[in-house]
C-alpha cells in the first residue's frame, strides 16, 4: 500500500486518462494508469457534469484499490479554447534601507501584475508565470531573489478561462470523489512531460493533438513565450473522413487508424482500402490515396494555425529545439514530416519517459510512458511532484492563490 502518491488526471473529449505516480526520493515510480472512454466533455468543456462525475468515481475506486487516500492529491488538466493570455506588468517599490529583494518584494510584484491583468466578464486566472524579471531598468533578469535595488518590474503572462468551465472541473472532482491541488493548463502539462530543459532553453513548440482540441505552448530561453488552445482536432480528421467516404464516423474511425497516413505523395497510386471488410454495406474499393489527401488537408489546416501562432511572435521556422508533438493524433504515421514541411522544423514524437522513473522499463507501464497520448497524464503528476519538491504544494486550489513565482513549472 503506497504511502503517498500524486495523481494526474487528463480529462478529454474522447478519453479520461490518469496517471498514479510515488516520489521515492529524486525519482518517481508509477503506480498506475486508468483510461476511461470519456462522456459529457466537448472540445475540453463539461458538457455533463454527471456523466463525468460517475467515470470519475469509476477511477478514484480504483485508486483506493493502489493507495488509500491516493484521490486526495489530483491534478486536473484544463484546456478549453475559450483560453485567453495576455502580457500583463507589475511594479513595486524596494523599501528596506539595504535594498535586498526578498520573497516579499517578488510576491508583491506579481500581485500587482496579476492585478493589472485586462479581464473580462466571469473569468478566472489559471495561470500566471513571470517572463522577465526587471530591476532598476535591467531587463531579463530570470530570479532577483538576493539582488539589490529600489524598483522592481515583471512582464508576466496571464492566462484565463471562463469561469463556468472552470468551476464545472472543480464540480466534477468533487463529485466523484476527488481533491483538487490545482488546475494546470494542458499544454503546459503536455510541455513538462515531453520537454527537456535544453528543449526549452533553445525554442521549442510542442503541440499537442487531442481527440477535439489542439494545445500549443511555445518555450525559449527556458520560458513560456505563449500557448493557445484550438478548437480542432484529430476527431475532425475522423469526421471529413466519414463525409469523403460516406460511411459512419465510427467506421471512418477505424478506417482512419488501419490505413490513414498524414501526407498523400507517399501513397502509391494504385493503393486501396477495402471498405467491405469494415463495412458490409459498402461498394467496392476506395483509393487510398483519397484517404490520406483527406487527412493531410485537415492536419495542414491544423498546422497552418499553429504556425499562425508562431508567427505573432516571431518564432515561425525559427525554433531550434523545432516541433514536439504530443496526444492520440501524434500517433497518425507520417505526422512528424508533415509537420517538417508545413513549420519548416524538426519534429519528433514526444514521450514522458525519461531517467526520472524508476520503473521506466517495468514492461508494465512502459507502454504507457511511451505513448504520446499519456504525455498530459503523466505530465501533470511530473507538475505536482515539483510542487512539492518546492514546497509550493496547496492544500486546495482557488483561483486566488494561481500566480507563479517562477518561469517553470
Amino acid at each position: 500500500m503506497a504511502s503517498h502518491c500524486i495523481i494526474g488526471l487528463d480529462i478529454g473529449s474522447s478519453s479520461i486518462k490518469a496517471a498514479m505516480v510515488e516520489p521515492r526520493g529524486e525519482k518517481l515510480s508509477v503506480l498506475a494508469t486508468f483510461k476511461e472512454a470519456s462522456h459529457g466533455v466537448r472540445r475540453g468543456v463539461i458538457t455533463d457534469v454527471n456523466e463525468v462525475a460517475y467515470i470519475l468515481k469509476k477511477i478514484f475506486s480504483e485508486v483506493r484499490r493502489v493507495s488509500r487516500g491516493g484521490e486526495k492529491n489530483v491534478y486536473i488538466s484544463i484546456g478549453a479554447p475559450q483560453l485567453k493570455s495576455q502580457i500583463s506588468k507589475g511594479l513595486v517599490t524596494v523599501s528596506r534601507a539595504d535594498n535586498e529583494i526578498y520573497e516579499e518584494d517578488i510576491t508583491r510584484v506579481l500581485h500587482s501584475s496579476q492585478s493589472g491583468a485586462a479581464l473580462g466578464l466571469n473569468r478566472t486566472v489559471v495561470h500566471h508565470a513571470a517572463k522577465e524579471y526587471i530591476l532598476d531598468g535591467v531587463r531579463d533578469i530570470h530570479d532577483p531573489l538576493g539582488l539589490n535595488g529600489t524598483r522592481l518590474e515583471v512582464n508576466a503572462l496571464v492566462v484565463d478561462a471562463f469561469t463556468p468551465h472552470v468551476n464545472d472541473l472543480m464540480r466534477v472532482a468533487h463529485m466523484g470523489g476527488g481533491v483538487v491541488r490545482e488546475l494546470v493548463l494542458s499544454p503546459l502539462s503536455a510541455a513538462r512531460a515531453a520537454l527537456s530543459t535544453r528543449q526549452r532553453e533553445l525554442g521549442t513548440v510542442v503541440i499537442d493533438l487531442g481527440a477535439a482540441t489542439t494545445g500549443v505552448s511555445i518555450y525559449e530561453e527556458d520560458k513560456l513565450m505563449g500557448l493557445c488552445v484550438l478548437p480542432v482536432g484529430a476527431t475532425n480528421i475522423t469526421n471529413d473522413v466519414a463525409i469523403a467516404l460516406k460511411i459512419p464516423v465510427d467506421v471512418a474511425e477505424q478506417v482512419k487508424l488501419q490505413y490513414g497516413y498524414a501526407i498523400e505523395k507517399e501513397i502509391a497510386p494504385r493503393d486501396v482500402v477495402e471498405l467491405k471488410k469494415l463495412y458490409p454495406e459498402a461498394r467496392g474499393m476506395v483509393s487510398r490515396r483519397l484517404l490520406v489527401q483527406v487527412i493531410e488537408m485537415r492536419l495542414a489546416e491544423i498546422f497552418d494555425l499553429v504556425n499562425n501562432e508562431l508567427k505573432l511572435l516571431g518564432k515561425s521556422g525559427q525554433l531550434p529545439g523545432g516541433a514536439v508533438l504530443v496526444g492520440g493524433g501524434a500517433k497518425l504515421p507520417g505526422v512528424t514530416e508533415l509537420v517538417r514541411q508545413e513549420l519548416r522544423l524538426a519534429s519528433q514524437i514526444g514521450l514522458a519517459g525519461g531517467e526520472i522513473w524508476t520503473n521506466s522499463q517495468d514492461a508494465s507501464f512502459s507502454n504507457e510512458l511511451q505513448d504520446p497520448e499519456f504525455a498530459t497524464a503523466f505530465g501533470l503528476a511530473l507538475w505536482g511532484f515539483d510542487k512539492e519538491r518546492k514546497g509550493q504544494a496547496r492544500s486546495i486550489w482557488h483561483p486566488r492563490m494561481s500566480f507563479l513565482k517562477y518561469f517553470y513549472p
